[in-house]
């Protein structure tokens, strides 16, 4: 279950920990400060769930005005999902509000692959260079190809797994 924390600006107040929009709702309601005044603003920080979870909310720049939203896609989207916002958004720039825009219209060429010489070897397997006959491909240089690959392809780690990944 994802836990954030709604920490006050208001130095003269303490924050609270929720796990859901009734939580929030709840606390928000009887947050006060020391001198009795309803605190409103808060700055909210990511405190407990997995890893993934974790890189979307840094991904998607999470605050008061749109942490709802937050909650929703942890529950709605599956990792392929979330593995495409974060590196969409998070990685390349594109921008993304999860009220309005889907995640599966970023259009992106994904490995799970160690290295771009593992991409280098999965290309050549696939025939993606032509074909290339199996007696020179011990003389192949793989470390030039990955170079090459890498002026197209970028690595990410996420949730202990390495991607590599293009935006096509």
């Amino acid at each position: 279950m994802t836990q954030l924390y709604a920490q006050p600006y208001d130095i003269s107040a303490n924050g609270f920990y929720f796990e859901n929009m009734e939580e929030y709702d709840s606390k928000y309601t009887k947050c006060k400060n020391d001198f009795g005044g309803q605190v409103e603003e808060f700055e909210i920080q990511f405190i407990d769930d997995d890893d993934l979870d974790c890189d979307l909310f840094k991904a998607l720049d999470i605050h008061q005005g749109n942490f709802s939203a937050f909650f929703t896609v942890c529950e709605e989207w599956n990792e392929d999902q979330k593995i495409k916002v974060i590196i969409a958004v998070g990685e390349c720039g594109y921008s993304f509000d999860p009220h309005k825009d889907d995640p599966d219209d970023f259009d992106i060429e994904l490995y799970e692959l160690d290295s771009l010489k593992d991409l280098a070897e999965q290309f050549i397997e696939e025939g993606l260079f032509g074909e290339i006959p199996e007696s020179i491909r011990f003389y192949l240089n793989l470390d030039a190809i990955a170079c090459d690959l890498g002026m197209d392809y970028s690595e990410i780690r996420l949730n202990s797994t390495n991607y590599i990944y293009r935006m096509a």
